[in-house]
């Protein structure tokens, strides 16, 4: 398959000038691609420019309000409601983050809700922000379209509902832990599946519950939960933090992310920043604690801290650039015009 390689300067704007062609806000085109084009430069392909297509079809038939304006209000001193109209996520979550750094500092935590939503992309790129620029812990969390069973059950009603989470490290970026909780992200089947390329046995089953190593097979059936039932609960979790407490629609709900069939998704999501120093210790303290943990993972041999391949993978992408199919790009680039 060939390929092209673009700088990430060139791929953001790829990606706005397509989602500007087909009706999106400016400002919400330009989040999106920054989004998307940060988690290409990270190597996750399955959240990057490869998601363009399907919110350009999207967006056409109006299953995604390309001209939505995210609305914010406050239900409490350190809480943030935001409501993204049924638009693409990324200017309501970035929304979300924004207040949350600027309230952190005088509530100790905040939590923000994101209702009405759409495709979150890579939870680890908001949290990482939040950690950087504000010097909090913080956790994102999302619901998704239905895609893994509950235990003793084959019928798919919830999503892979990704969980993020970041602290600040003295020295060096954030550390940062972004997971979906299926065995592996749906977004990785999608592209296996754009590709011709099979599936490892132990990611998913079809439509009947059976194993399959067929990529769209798996789209069509059920994703697998980490750790069994007890990952399971763990998805259910998730959906009752993002789905319920920002009144959501559940996974079961929710239309396809991938496809332009039904109407809005509306799912929700949920960011929570916890300032060091805020629940008893003081934020030198917290900072000690942090360094002293890792660096006794690190004294094993072997180990490395979680994102560390992600930013060797951004150090190296942001000099050498970032590899697209060339197929991809060629969609993008009729699709801008």
């Amino acid at each position: 398959m060939s390929s092209e390689v673009l700088s990430f300067d060139a791929a953001e704007a790829l990606a706005g000038a397509a989602l500007r062609a087909v009706g999106a806000r400016s400002e919400a085109a330009a989040e999106t691609a920054r989004a998307l084009a940060r988690a290409d430069l990270d190597g996750i392909a399955s959240h990057g420019l490869s998601r363009v297509p399907a919110y350009a079809a999207q967006i056409r038939a109006g299953k995604v309000k390309g001209d939505a304006v995210p609305s914010v209000t406050r239900p409490a001193d350190a809480t943030v409601a935001v409501d993204a109209g049924d638009g693409l996520a990324y200017p309501a979550i970035a929304a979300a983050i924004r207040w949350a750094a600027s309230l952190v500092g005088r509530n100790g935590i905040v939590a923000a809700g994101v209702r009405n939503s759409h495709h979150a992309g890579a939870l680890g790129l908001f949290v990482e922000d939040l950690a950087r620029d504000a010097g909090v812990f913080a956790l994102a969390f999302t619901n998704s379209p239905a895609g893994i069973a509950p235990a003793g059950s084959g019928t798919p009603l919830f999503g892979t509902n990704p969980v993020a989470f970041a602290c600040p490290m003295t020295g060096r970026d954030p550390l940062v832990i972004d997971l979906s909780l299926s065995v592996v992200a749906r977004g990785r089947i999608m592209v296996a599946a754009q590709k011709g390329e099979p599936i490892p046995e132990g990611w998913a089953t079809d439509a009947q519950g059976n194993p399959t190593t067929d990529a769209k097979s798996a789209l069509a059936g059920a994703m697998l939960p980490i750790g069994g039932a007890k990952g399971a609960a763990l998805v259910l979790m998730v959906e009752l933090l993002t789905a319920a407490l920002t009144a959501s629609h559940a996974g079961f709900e929710a239309s396809s992310f991938f496809d332009d069939k039904g109407g809005p998704p509306r799912i929700g999501q949920l960011v929570l920043a916890i300032r060091p120093g805020a629940v008893g210790a003081d934020a030198q303290a917290v900072a000690d604690r942090v360094a002293a943990i890792t660096a006794r993972m690190l004294a094993e041999p072997g180990v490395r801290l979680p994102g560390d391949r992600r930013l060797a993978i951004r150090a190296r992408q942001r000099r050498d650039g970032i590899p697209y199919p060339a197929a991809l790009l060629a969609e993008l680039r009729a699709i801008a015009g």
